[in-house]
């Protein structure tokens, strides 16, 4: 058994992607192993610090400086959550650069997902899902406060996952400051990652004028309608200055990524547009945002216009 005083491979970055059990680790393994990670699941944990201590391979040269992911749940034979947070803070301790990833999931949503699948929980096998739930979310308590990132999958499909794993993890795999800007309609609800969310349901809603409501942010004759709007310029000035003063101190705090979304009533036009903007505007700072329409594509309906007086009802956010 490798002690922790020995030297440990060479991979740049070790992650620990841990978290809920239907809360999407397998998605996030198999989009890591396309970005080029070495991933390995289910790792018994008296052999964790053998892995990250093998020395370099002469058949594969490059595989110690790859980024390592591990995947580890309550299913880990020997899992005691407390005990691996200790571990990870030893070997952090005597240097290896390890992060854990926790994927959260709200309840109900996994009780759905379970039910969906007609799978068992695998801490309640003869019970109901609630039930091994509840007992993982106790027992996983210490790792996710121990922490680095934490995904919330709630609202999630398994491609939205994946978007966010890449947009997290797709600079050769150093997890640098990444960039995400979300439109979304609050009629849907607001994103559950997003770190700063403008309200866009201020500006003149194209939804109540009839040609323009089967149409989108994207189409340039909504994108007019908007910007028509007294408001418009001005809030856009500060809004983007905001972000120009908020972001470099984000990255100079080590956050490892930034979303900021945007919302009207249905997430269709304001919030798009907007989006799209703001995007436009800060590539020409020197940012490269990813842009993520999250409730574009649905279908107009008389819930997204609010009320015809316009002011502060409007559409809706996307995620991630």
């Amino acid at each position: 058994m490798a002690s922790d005083s020995r030297p440990a491979r060479a991979a740049k970055h070790i992650l620990l992607v841990t978290g809920m059990s239907g809360a999407g680790k397998s998605v996030t393994l198999r989009t890591l192993e396309d970005l080029g990670w070495e991933t390995v699941d289910n790792l018994p944990l008296s052999l964790l610090e053998r892995l990250l201590a093998v020395p370099d391979d002469p058949i594969a040269p490059d595989a110690a400086a790859r980024p390592v992911a591990i995947g580890i749940d309550s299913r880990t034979r020997g899992f005691d959550a407390g005990a691996v947070a200790a571990r990870i803070r030893k070997l952090r301790a005597a240097g290896l650069p390890i992060r854990i990833l926790f994927l959260d999931c709200a309840g109900a949503e996994l009780t759905r997902r379970y039910s969906e699948t007609r799978r068992r929980h695998p801490l309640a096998p003869d019970r109901s899902p609630g039930d091994g739930i509840a007992r993982e979310r106790e027992l996983l308590d210490p790792l996710r406060r121990a922490a680095n990132q934490l995904i919330d999958t709630s609202d999630f499909t398994s491609n939205d996952l994946r978007l966010a794993i890449r947009a997290r993890f797709d600079r050769d795999g150093s997890g640098d400051a990444v960039l995400t800007l979300m439109s979304f309609g609050y009629a849907r609800g607001v994103p559950r990652n997003a770190d700063l969310v403008f309200d866009m349901r201020f500006l003149d809603n194209p939804h109540w004028v009839d040609h323009l409501r089967p149409l989108t942010g994207l189409d340039p004759a909504v994108a007019a309608h908007i910007a028509a709007d007294p408001a418009y310029g001005e809030a856009l000035d500060r809004i983007v200055g905001l972000l120009l003063f908020l972001l470099p101190r984000y990255r100079s705090e080590g956050k490892s990524y930034v979303t900021v979304a945007f919302g009207c009533t249905g997430g269709r036009h304001r919030s798009v547009h907007v989006t799209e903007t703001v995007g436009q505007r800060l590539r020409d700072a020197g940012f490269s945002p990813t842009i993520v329409h999250r409730d574009m594509g649905t279908r107009p309906s008389e819930d997204d216009g609010g009320t015809p007086s316009n002011a502060g009802v409007g559409e809706q956010l996307t995620g991630v």
